[in-house]
């Protein structure tokens, strides 16, 4: 690791989101506020205020879809562009998202997860961002606020070298108002690890004209999936080379796209995403104090999914515990289904049970981790769940 002074501040969340798009000298912020995002934007309108940036073109929008569409001139002209939003909001830009990741452009997104209503909820939940799994962009979950620092750098150095849109997903309150000590990076060294950057082509380039977005015929616009497709199959090994990099230089490593935790010697293991897996850490080293042979494996990347790292868990241990904050109606948790679907032509097929826990932001605690794990341990030497979907929170 390289040695620098990192600046510490005690900041939330949504604070540490727009410090590091300050970092990353964004050219162009175009939002529209919702509740748990909104002090994103406010804090990026607070450094243009006081003069803290240089040529950071703030765009006020009336909805979130255009603030959206306002990321895509500008990211399409060149610019480094950034965005954040929650919820429905996140659910009005859905067109917007398929045009950005067609396009081909590097646009950086804080979605700070919120339930969606009806009821109406303004706590923690991931259905939206998962909602929008199939959209083409790459999605990122933080555990705390220091990961919500670093994932808006490295998305943007990951998202320009593969020409894809990143999301940055955090926590509604959990982490989006909750303050921590967050070690931010000095200016020189964030320009450093990630340059300018230097667009494959622009609309500004008038000696060599483009059109965006333009009617493909059948066969054409095949070959433009086919293309997208293989990015996302590129973004994996760049994911973990910046990840990697972003170590050696920060002495945060991030070459995994699944942080892993005991797997070696674990009977089963929790698997999840976000900031409910800080609960899980905690319970996992409770447990083994009392004999459990647990582990755990957080899922950081969920688009591109890891699929290699998946498998390689599944190979050591006997059971999947997947904790899942959403769920697809008519289906199952989303996380389960992507990593059951991984393993349906693997050779390592451990038991694997779905717990649906915290949905709304209801609580997840170590306790519950505990009574979880009694029961993982019971289906494993049953052999089989007793039902494969658990809505755990029911029991309480």
């Amino acid at each position: 690791m390289a040695e620098y002074k990192p600046i510490r501040k005690v900041v939330s969340g949504n604070y540490a989101a727009a410090y590091a798009a300050k970092h990353a000298r964004v050219q162009v912020v175009a939002a529209y506020p919702i509740t748990p995002q909104t002090s994103i934007i406010e804090k990026i309108a607070e450094f243009i205020a006081n003069g803290e940036v240089e040529g950071l073109q703030y765009v006020p929008v009336e909805s979130e879809h255009s603030a959206m569409a306002a990321c895509i001139g500008a990211s399409a002209t060149g610019a480094r562009a950034f965005t954040a939003t929650s919820a429905q909001g996140l659910a009005l830009m859905h067109e917007m998202l398929h045009w950005a990741s067609g396009a081909r452009l590097p646009i950086v997104m804080v979605d700070v997860n919120r339930a969606m209503a009806p009821p109406w909820s303004v706590w923690d939940d991931q259905t939206d961002s998962l909602a929008q799994r199939d959209t083409g962009w790459m999605q990122f979950y933080a555990e705390n606020n220091q990961e919500v620092y670093d994932g808006v750098l490295m998305a943007f150095k990951v998202a320009e070298k593969v020409n894809l849109p990143a999301m940055i997903v955090e926590s509604a309150f959990i982490l989006s108002h909750t303050y921590d000590v967050v070690e931010m990076i000095p200016q020189e060294l964030v320009d450093e690890f990630l340059p300018p950057r230097k667009p494959l082509y622009t609309l500004t380039d008038f000696d060599n004209p483009i059109s965006v977005g333009a009617l493909a015929t059948p066969n054409d616009y095949y070959e433009f999936r086919y293309k997208l497709a293989k990015a996302h199959e590129e973004a994996v090994k760049v994911i973990k080379d910046v990840g990697k990099e972003f170590g050696e230089r920060f002495g945060r490593d991030y070459s995994e796209m699944i942080e892993k935790g005991y797997v070696d010697d674990a009977d089963f293991v929790f698997m999840g995403m976000g900031s409910l897996m800080g609960t899980v850490k905690e319970a996992v080293e409770i447990l083994r104090k009392e004999g459990y042979k647990v582990g755990y494996a957080k899922v950081r990347w969920f688009r591109p999914f890891p699929k290699d790292e998946v498998k390689e868990i599944a190979s050591r241990v006997n059971g999947i515990a997947v904790l899942d904050r959403n769920y697809s109606f008519g289906q199952e948790g989303i996380l389960f289904n992507e990593a059951k679907g991984v393993l349906y032509n693997s050779k390592s097929k451990p038991v694997m049970k779905n717990y649906i826990v915290g949905l709304g932001g209801r609580d997840f605690t170590v306790d519950d981790v505990r009574k979880i794990a009694e029961n993982m341990k019971e289906v494993i030497e049953a052999g089989e769940p007793d039902v494969e979907v658990d809505w755990y929170h029911l029991k309480r």
